[in-house]
């Protein structure tokens, strides 16, 4: 099992950052690939960004040159660095782990942080 607990979300005005992060216990050492997926209400959720085991990184087109996926391996933590803010941003934002263990894929994900653009 993987637990996820997300933390840094928050209310912050259009234009604004906010630095979420994700720190992964449990059995760890198989995870191939971390990410953010984000959810606005009567909105179905929706990758944000991910990032490999070997760095790789993609990003919706929405997030493109405002946020930014990172990790830093000695933690077990991700980070998502938003900039530039806006509203249409608003939504609870999920952590996502897939793990790869005896070639059986399984995936797990955090409880999830508000984060509120005000206009």
């Amino acid at each position: 099992q993987v637990q996820l607990v997300e933390s840094g979300g928050g209310l912050v005005q259009a234009g604004g950052s906010l630095r979420l992060s994700c720190t992964a216990s449990g059995s760890i050492s198989s995870i191939v690939a971390m990410a953010w997926y984000r959810q606005a209400p009567g909105k179905q959720r929706e990758l944000v960004a991910r990032i490999t085991s070997d760095d790789n990184t993609n990003y919706a087109d929405s997030v493109k040159g405002r946020f930014t996926i990172s990790r830093d391996n000695a933690k077990n933590t991700v980070y998502l660095q938003m900039y530039s803010l806006k509203p249409e941003d608003t939504a609870v934002y999920y952590c996502n782990a897939n793990r790869v263990r005896f070639g059986l894929p399984s995936e797990y994900w955090g409880q999830g942080t508000q984060v509120t653009v005000s206009s």
